[in-house]
Formats: C-alpha cells, sequence, structure tokens
C-alpha cells in the first residue's frame, strides 16, 4: 500500500477536522489520532471532549503538544497496528512551541516535521488553519504567529502529496486527488 501525505487546511470552523476524519475512516482500517491541543481551560475542555466524541472507539490517541515530529519518526515502534497518523492541528502545536521555546526553536522542530513527513512509513493526514486571509493583527505576537503559520503550511504542502482546502465544510482540492481506496 503507498504512503499518502494529505494536508487538510482551512479557517475557524470551517469543517477542517471533521472532513479529515471522515477521509481517515473511508480510506484507513486503524488510525491514530495525534491531539495537539491541552485543555488550559473550561473552553478548550469542552473542544477536546467534542473532537473525542466524534472520533469514537475505533480511533485510538495520542497527546501530543510539541514532539510530533518524534512521534512521526517513532511511529512504527510506538503504534506498529496503526496506518494512518491523523495530526490535529498543526496551528495548535505552532503556538505550543512558539509561546513555550520561541521562534527559534520553533523553528527547529519545523525542520524535524518537515522531515518526520517526507520520511515517514506511515500515511499522514496533517490538519492545519489558513490564518493569513483575515485582518492584519494589530500586534508583533499576531503578525509572527500568523507568518510563521503561513510558512509551515507552505512547506508542508510542498511535502504533502494531497492538499485539500475546506470552507463552509466544502472540500477543494489544490494538489493532487482524493481518491478512495
Amino acid at each position: 500500500m503507498s504512503i499518502s501525505r494529505i494536508l487538510i487546511l482551512g479557517g475557524a470552523r470551517s469543517g477542517k477536522s471533521s472532513y479529515a476524519l471522515r477521509l481517515a475512516e473511508r480510506n484507513w482500517r486503524r488510525p491514530l489520532y495525534v491531539a495537539t491541543a491541552e485543555a488550559f481551560d473550561k473552553e478548550m475542555a469542552g473542544r477536546i471532549a467534542a473532537h473525542k466524541k466524534a472520533r469514537g472507539k475505533r480511533w485510538a490517541c495520542a497527546e501530543e503538544p510539541l514532539e510530533i515530529a518524534r512521534l512521526i519518526q517513532r511511529a512504527d515502534r510506538l503504534y506498529p497496528s496503526k496506518d494512518v497518523l491523523l495530526v490535529d492541528c498543526l496551528t495548535l502545536w505552532l503556538s505550543n512551541v512558539f509561546l513555550r521555546e520561541g521562534e527559534k526553536k520553533f523553528n527547529r522542530r519545523r525542520i524535524d516535521l518537515l522531515k518526520a513527513v517526507r520520511h515517514s512509513r506511515r500515511s499522514l493526514i496533517l490538519v492545519s488553519n489558513e490564518v493569513g486571509m483575515g485582518i492584519v493583527p494589530d500586534n508583533d505576537l499576531g503578525r509572527q504567529f500568523r507568518d510563521l503559520a503561513g510558512w509551515l503550511n507552505q512547506d508542508i504542502a510542498k511535502a504533502a502529496d494531497t492538499v485539500v482546502f475546506i470552507a463552509a465544510g466544502l472540500p477543494v482540492v489544490l494538489k493532487g486527488k482524493i481518491a478512495g481506496r
């Protein structure tokens, strides 16, 4: 079976995570959900609970807010029965790294992630927010985050076989094609 590398982009509440879940369930038998979110407040805890409920029992889950490159690299050993990893989402991961470790460390982790994606022996579905289509943030931190997210999305899109943009729940294929197995 060939390895797929799929990037799913979209705005907040565009339907990108739901689309990614359905895509994985339709095309792979043993999915692993790689969660990058952490429940620092009640609202985020609610979002995480809703995501867990939407996945159901078929899904295994690895909670990994920082070390997603390492998880992808070690998936054969850590999760030998899983045939696809769905990472949701790259922009939360960026936020985790950027706010805890700074831009320099993020750039190192970005390079590691790109290597892991290119060399993965498991199929990957990577979900990310498209944050560059809104207003220009009014502060330096917001502009830095927007720029880093845009560059990360471009890099992952280059490494991906397929890139899908979701708007209003509707997929638009930007690169490659989505075909059922």
